[in-house]
């Protein structure tokens, strides 16, 4: 794959697409990132603010949510709107990369885990590196396994998403910069 078709689809916020971000401005890769009115964030570059009415495509039932991921959400405005644009995220990339923890139930930790479950859902390839193992694992569509050496994961579709955590711990951004690294050098 070339650099040049590559696009990287995020959200812009602290912590892990931050830095997806910054790796992807790095190696000349174009980002689009997906945010609404009044988040926060810190890309500004390929910025997308999703409209009210395009924010709704992305609804989902916190309750079907909860249900899956084994955890209760509050329904407070901001969260849904940023699982709404995690949903944009993860429609748009054909392969997605998160940064996170894996807990015991298989899920991802935190709202970063509906894009991961989102993932799944689609049967996109799905790799996290979870910070606490400072390892990367692949979705085989039952269970997570662990890449070794020899298997790290190397971006090969042109449309991948990145997301993750807001705190970023140094092996997380390690594992970003070598999979940009592995992928486009």
């Amino acid at each position: 794959m070339k650099k040049e078709n590559a696009v990287l689809f995020s959200g812009g916020a602290k912590g892990a697409e931050a830095e997806f971000g910054e790796n992807a401005e790095r190696f000349g890769i174009e980002e689009v990132n997906f945010t609404f009115e009044g988040h926060s964030r810190v890309r500004q570059r390929g910025l997308r603010v999703l409209t009210h009415e395009e924010l709704k495509n992305g609804d989902v039932s916190l309750e079907y949510i909860s249900r899956l991921m084994n955890r209760r959400y509050t329904d407070n405005p901001t969260f849904r709107k940023i699982l709404q644009s995690i949903w944009y995220q993860i429609n748009n990339g054909q392969e997605i990369f998160v940064i996170g923890e894996i807990l015991p139930d298989k899920t991802v930790k935190g709202g970063t885990g509906w894009g991961a479950e989102f993932s799944k859902l689609c049967n996109k390839p799905l790799y996290v590196f979870d910070q606490k193992q400072d390892a990367w694992f692949c979705w085989d569509h039952n269970d997570w396994s662990k890449s070794g050496k020899d298997n790290l994961p190397v971006i090969t579709n042109s449309r991948f998403a990145g997301t993750g955590t807001r705190f970023l711990e140094e092996n997380g951004k390690k594992a970003i910069q070598s999979l940009f690294e592995r992928s486009f050098s």
